[in-house]
Parts: structure tokens; sequence; C-alpha cells
């Protein structure tokens, strides 16, 4: 089992339980305890656990939403197919908005080699796209740790001021009833300015996120052009999609 492949394993365990042994890793990726240990170290510093004497305890309790460093594990063969199928979607000198979180940062590397003006939301995204063909615009505002993302008036206000030909939303959850969400406040005021400021609006979301929930509000369905996923949804809710004129790509 390789290194990425331990990583996953060892994250999607750590939802289910509240902790894990080396012994008990060891056994579960057919790995050495000294591999083991330094995959552990590695997964601390990324904010995926919390590392303790003999194992690892998790660090989602009482229905905490994960961090970065979980979320990007998760979903992971899902999310590359979704960000090849966003990649078809853009043109060449398309001026684009990408949002923050794990499933935007895989996007912001399959378009590396695009030759498109991009305005990343999160330092995960820069680095990602950072000595690609594409031009970067940056924006400003108060960095969120962990998930390094930007929020707050000065990010919003500065997403305002441009005119992009696509955005892409990655939303925390979304649904037919509410629509895109987000889980905190800020975060849906910066998804909803990148979403006003684009002539076309892609939704990017693994199944996981479809029929979820979360607190704030970013807009109703009807505002995504094209939704791209993983994960084909049920007739009646494709035929409510095509209703509201919001195009399916199944990645």
């Amino acid at each position: 089992m390789g290194t990425a492949d331990r990583h996953r394993l060892i994250g999607e365990l750590l939802r289910t339980r509240e902790a894990v042994t080396v012994d008990e890793l060891m056994a579960e990726c057919g790995a050495s305890g000294a591999t083991i240990r330094r995959d552990l170290e590695i997964l601390a510093a990324n904010g995926v656990l919390k590392r303790v004497h003999g194992g690892a305890r998790s660090l989602l309790f009482k229905g905490d939403n994960p961090g970065y460093g979980q979320r990007e594990l998760e979903d992971h063969q899902g999310k590359v197919r979704i960000a090849a199928a966003v990649d078809a979607l853009l043109q060449d000198r398309e001026h684009v908005w990408l949002d923050s979180g794990s499933t935007a940062t895989e996007i912001a590397r399959s378009i590396g080699k695009r030759q498109l003006t991009v305005m990343p939301m999160s330092l995960h995204s820069v680095d990602a796209l950072a000595g690609g063909r594409p031009e970067l615009i940056l924006h400003g505002g108060r960095l969120v740790p962990g998930e390094l993302s930007f929020r707050g008036p000065m990010a919003e206000a500065n997403v305002r001021s441009l005119r992009f030909d696509t955005a892409v939303i990655t939303p925390c959850a979304f649904n037919l009833k509410d629509g895109l969400l987000a889980h905190d406040l800020d975060d849906a005021a910066v998804k909803r300015a990148g979403l006003e400021s684009a002539s076309r609006v892609i939704v990017a979301g693994s199944g996981s996120k479809w029929r979820a929930s979360a607190l704030a509000l970013v807009a109703a369905m009807d505002a995504a052009d094209v939704l791209v996923t993983d994960v084909e949804p049920a007739p009646k809710d494709l035929s409510l999609l095509d209703e509201l004129s919001v195009e399916v790509v199944i990645a």
C-alpha cells in the first residue's frame, strides 16, 4: 500500500473511531511500526489527527466539521475526476474565480497548464497554480488557519470589484430544497460574491455533498449553470435540475 493510500485509510478510520493504535494501523495497512509512526506525524502536522502515545486520536468530536487535512484525504479519486471535468468546461483565456476547499485545490492542480486568468480563494490553490501557465490575481483578506482560505470584507469587496467569465463554486453541501450551502457565514459571503460576479457558474461537488446540510445559504440551486459531480442524481432530481436549466456533468 502506497503512502497516499495509507493516509487516506487512516483518515477514513478516524472518521468512525475516536482513536487508533499503531498496532491496529500496522494490521490495517500492512506496514511497519516505523512507517505508521511516520505517517501519523505527517497527518498530525496537516491537521488530520492528534498524535498520542501509541497511536492517534480523531479530531472529529460531537459532529464537528472535518478540517482541510481530513477532507483532502476523502473522495480523492472522485475529486480528480471532477477536476478534470471542470477543466474540460473552461476555455483558454477565460477569467476564472476559483473557490476554496479540497475540491478547489484539485481543480487548481488540473488547470495548472491552462492559459487562464484565475483568482484562487485559498493558498492551497495558489501553491498548486504557482509556476504554471495561469495568470493569478490575488485579493487579500483574512486568512483562515488550516483552511488557508481568504475571508472577510476585504476579500469579498475585491472579488466584487471584478467580473469573471466563470465562477467555480465548491459548496460544503447542496440540495434541491435549500440550494448551495456553506458551513459558516463568512465563507457563504465570499462564495456569493464570486457567484454574483461571474457570467457563468459551475458548481463542483462530490456525491457526498449532495443532499447534505450546512448552516449558511449561498444561493438557490438555479444560480448554477452547470453542476459537476461524481454521482448521478436520481431521475426525479435530474428532471428538477433540467427544469431549473442546470446542466449536469457526471465525472
